[in-house]
């Protein structure tokens, strides 16, 4: 789902394309951007979707529509969870989002059968 503004990350999931190769985009086709609030440095910026980004990614070939390929580097749980949530697709995402605010982490342990009840 398309925003007003994204950033490289978030355009680079949405395409399956890297976030470095967002950032040639917008360099080579003078995308609007605006710096991202709270962000010292002045690198991170908010690329404006406007009708001409739109059209590009809308060419480009898109995760979602690409079998998805689950792969973990990082054995640590949390390096697990971060990588897993990152290889979700962005309905897949919301899903999980609204259902841990639904039921809470508590009651996701409870769906997966690994609740401790200490």
């Amino acid at each position: 789902m398309l925003k007003e503004r994204m950033t490289p990350e978030e355009l680079a999931t949405l395409t399956g394309y890297s976030r470095q190769t967002i950032n040639k985009w917008v360099r080579k086709e003078k995308w609007t951007t605006t710096q991202k609030p709270g962000v010292q440095g002045g690198k991170a910026r908010l690329i404006h979707i406007d009708e001409r980004v739109q059209e590009f990614i809308n060419n480009a070939k898109r995760a979602a529509d690409r079998p998805g390929i689950y792969t973990i580097n990082d054995s640590t749980l949390e390096g697990l969870l971060l990588q897993s949530m990152k290889q979700m697709s962005e309905v897949e995402q919301q899903k999980m989002s609204a259902l841990i605010l639904r039921e809470g982490i508590a009651g996701v342990l409870k769906r997966l059968g690994i609740r401790d009840n200490d």
